[in-house]
């Protein structure tokens, strides 16, 4: 399940999952593929693998800016780098600006809140502690951004 480090990734990725709790990203995958929200999700391990996913660099040399993530799910402590820089190279880049990011996040500090907004997150997300919310919540966010909400057309993004 765990495909962070893999050479071969799939040039349609439809989730992004930013995130180094193993268990998080167990239930999040779980969930999101029980309600068949999802076939395609890439995990990344920290904002490294994160960032270096989104600008097709090293590791992910061979995919292609025209092929972004409909959404990119993102923790905000990390290792490496954490969310919010991560964010911050995301909105700082033509090529990646509008790729919907959701920060999903155990955090509920106002500074981390305000700073995602600040920066430009599509919503802003405390994970929640009790195993069946948590499930309810990630059905949610699947429904709303791979059912509901219409995505930037491919045209949006340049490369």
């Amino acid at each position: 399940m765990r495909n962070g480090g893999q050479k071969e990734v799939a040039q349609e990725v439809e989730i992004l999952l930013v995130d180094d709790n193993a268990s998080d990203v167990e239930l999040t995958v779980r969930a999101l593929r029980a309600h068949k929200l999802a076939n395609s999700i890439h995990i990344a391990e920290d904002g490294q693998q994160a960032l270096d996913f989104v600008f097709c660099r090293d590791t992910y040399a061979e995919r292609s800016f025209a092929s972004p993530p409909k959404v990119i799910f993102l923790d905000l402590k990390m290792p490496k780098v954490d969310g919010i820089d991560v964010l911050r190279a995301i909105r700082g880049d033509e090529r990646t600006r509008m790729i919907p990011v959701v920060i999903l996040t155990s955090s509920k500090e106002q500074r981390d809140i305000v700073e995602g907004y600040k920066l430009g997150v599509n919503a802003y997300i405390q994970k929640p502690v009790d195993f069946d919310e948590f499930r309810r919540v990630i059905e949610q966010m699947g429904l709303f951004w791979l059912v509901v909400n219409q995505p930037p057309p491919r045209e949006a993004f340049p490369g």
